[in-house]
């Protein structure tokens, strides 16, 4: 494992945080401290791939999000309140998607069905992508650090590290997601 991730581990962490980002980042920030991965090197990638997959999900709301959720109907059924609360926090919103776990391509195809222009996404998707690459990074770092993590534990121990890693992700995000929805039922005061 150890020589797979040096020749494609940073390559892994970009297709990791493409499509599963709190997973793919923590694994591999928890390997700093053994040196198999550079801190600096690890942010970037991990914000790499998630700053792709917000703007495929974004142009997707933006050049044909009508067509895209009329096409499917669990995610249609799921728009309207995500909508209602970007329209209460828009700026809220933009700031926090990355962390809001269960919503990460809902928002960005909410974002770009509404009139938020290409260059104001650019400035909320790299500073709240940055931000979140940086705090989830931090948390791997000393979460591998504290438990020793090496790569021989993970060859040894992968489902039960992936596992462990996903139900951190999961249980943060659905305490944040839990959050957001009393914010998504709570109408204010200009909705009413």
């Amino acid at each position: 494992m150890e020589t797979f991730l040096e020749h494609y581990g940073y390559l892994a962490l970009l297709i990791g945080t493409f499509f599963e980002g709190e997973t793919a980042i923590l694994v591999a920030s928890s390997l700093i401290h053994q040196g198999i991965f550079d801190a600096l090197p690890t942010v970037i990638v991990g914000f790499a791939g998630s700053f792709v997959s917000d703007w495929v999900y974004y142009l997707i709301g933006r050049l044909n999000g009508k067509y895209f959720v009329d096409k499917r109907p669990k995610l249609a059924a799921k728009l309207e309140p995500v909508r209602g609360l970007f329209r209460r926090h828009q700026t809220q919103v933009l700031f926090s998607y990355r962390f809001l776990y269960g919503f990460r391509v809902i928002i960005p195809i909410v974002i770009g069905m509404s009139h938020v222009t290409p260059i104001r996404y650019l400035f909320y998707s790299v500073t709240s992508g940055l931000i979140w690459a940086t705090t989830v990074g931090t948390v791997g770092y000393f979460v591998g650090r504290f438990l020793n993590l090496k790569t021989s534990v993970f060859e040894e121990n992968i489902l039960f590290i992936v596992i462990g890693f996903a139900t951190f992700g999961i249980l943060l995000g659905y305490l944040i997601r839990h959050l957001a929805a009393r914010n998504l039922e709570a109408p204010s005061a200009g909705d009413r």
